[in-house]
């Protein structure tokens, strides 16, 4: 029997965490000093979170002048993101048990790859990570990914109180906020 997770809402607070990421940095959420973006993407090398992950990166500078504060979590192994995730300029977080996934309700679906929506990102994905195969020498993606394949997303923007100021989970593989999403939203906030 499937356990139903509780999604988390809009002025719901989390448990504060203190969390380790790929690179041994301590990560501390919420973070005391500054909205937080938290992104839970499927597994380490997926190349659909790869494509998406690549447009926030080049709006690194944009987001932290914004004052958010970007931490991606992956359900992969720690050896999983240091192979595949390793150039990604944010805080990265293995949770290859999924304990984050199930604390913030973050589900999976057959229908994450399966719903038509998902399939430009999934072909984009697919050659984005075969042209950095081809050209860069960067690992062609895991066949079988640490937690599977039919992850579903979710993004929340957390104050530096804890509570939740805004919150999405992804219906399919590519349903995330965009960085023009990321950055209103930091404005609204950081306005208040």
């Amino acid at each position: 029997m499937k356990k139903i997770l509780t999604k988390l809402k809009v002025n719901d607070n989390i448990t504060p965490l203190e969390l380790t990421s790929s690179k041994n940095e301590t990560v501390l959420l919420p973070n005391p000093e500054k909205i937080t973006h938290i992104q839970f993407r499927r597994f380490a090398g997926c190349p659909i979170c790869n494509l998406h992950i690549q447009s926030v990166m080049k709006a690194k500078e944009e987001i932290e002048n914004k004052g958010i504060a970007e931490v991606i979590v992956f359900h992969s192994t720690l050896k999983e993101l240091q192979l595949y995730a390793d150039d990604i300029p944010f805080p990265t977080i293995a949770d290859a048990e999924k304990k984050l996934y199930h604390q913030f309700g973050v589900d999976k679906s057959v229908k994450s790859l399966l719903n038509p929506p998902s399939w430009p990102g999934m072909f984009g994905g697919v050659f984005y990570s075969l042209w950095e195969t081809i050209k860069k020498g960067k690992r062609i993606p895991p066949v079988n990914a640490t937690g599977g394949s039919f992850g579903l997303p979710a993004d929340f923007l957390i104050s530096p109180q804890g509570k939740i100021l805004a919150v999405k989970y992804g219906t399919h593989a590519d349903d995330q906020w965009s960085v023009s999403e990321i950055l209103q939203l930091a404005d609204r906030f950081n306005n208040k």
